[in-house]
């Protein structure tokens, strides 16, 4: 019996709210991994919000298409809800279960299968999920570090610091955390929020990512050009543990 193939590593990402742009971020992350030649597997265990559940939602469609990820529909996107809801919530009321240790081997086949695989959770770190179990508990049980994507407003040092704290305090290891939306022309609270941010908050700042324009295609594309200009480029590639093909 030959022995099982090796897990690919990978990174759960996380917002510290709703509505950040970690869609956009694990996409652009996607695309410049995959635009390295890398095999970039993209997951999004629990979509909420799907018009058509049968098949793949907004956010997860642009994950596979920023991947090129040919990866059966079920292991991309497990769970599409039609309600905007937290997922417990929005599959009660579609009536669906939600199979969490199902969750956790799609994410296993993915990494048996790819060079890199990217998960991308609902909201942030305490959304339920199913049955008392949160999302922090799908990453524990995933075994992926987290990255955690920030917006610069006024209150994100409060909401990353959470969020970062809640990770540690629960066993997640965070690989680091990226501000994301950083405007052409910031207040003195987002100027500031940076500098404050990497001083406060125990773990690394990877950098921060412009404001841009246009659909979210053209986003994703535009994130990605940024991804090998942060500062703290070297640092996000160990922290993450790309494979070394570039």
């Amino acid at each position: 019996m030959s022995a099982e193939q090796p897990l690919a590593p990978g990174i759960f990402v996380t917002g510290t709210d709703t509505g950040v742009g970690k869609t956009l971020v694990a996409a652009a992350l996607a695309r410049h991994l995959r635009d390295q030649g890398l095999r970039v597997g993209v997951m999004k265990p629990a979509e909420t919000g799907v018009v058509d559940p049968a098949q793949e939602g907004p956010d997860a469609a642009l994950l596979r298409w920023a991947a090129d990820c040919r990866a059966p529909l079920d292991d991309v996107a497990p769970v599409r809800l039609r309600r905007p809801l937290a997922p417990s919530l929005a599959a009660d009321k579609d009536k669906a279960f939600i199979d969490f240790g199902g969750l956790v081997e799609s994410s296993r086949r993915l990494r048996r299968e790819h060079d890199f695989v990217i998960v991308e959770g609902a909201g942030g770190l305490m959304v339920p999920l199913a049955g008392g179990l949160l999302m922090a508990d799908l990453a524990l049980a995933m075994k992926l570090p987290m990255l955690v994507v920030c917006r610069p407003h006024l209150g994100t040092i409060n909401h990353s610091l959470l969020t970062v704290f809640c990770a540690q305090t629960l066993g997640l290891s965070v690989a680091g955390f990226l501000i994301n939306g950083m405007p052409a022309h910031p207040d003195e609270a987002m100027s500031e929020a940076p500098h404050t941010l990497a001083s406060l908050v125990p773990a690394d700042l990877f950098g921060v990512l412009d404001e841009v324009a246009g659909g979210d295609r053209d986003k994703v594309v535009a994130l990605a050009r940024q991804i090998p200009e942060l500062p703290t480029y070297r640092i996000l590639r160990r922290n993450l543990a790309w494979p070394d093909k570039f």
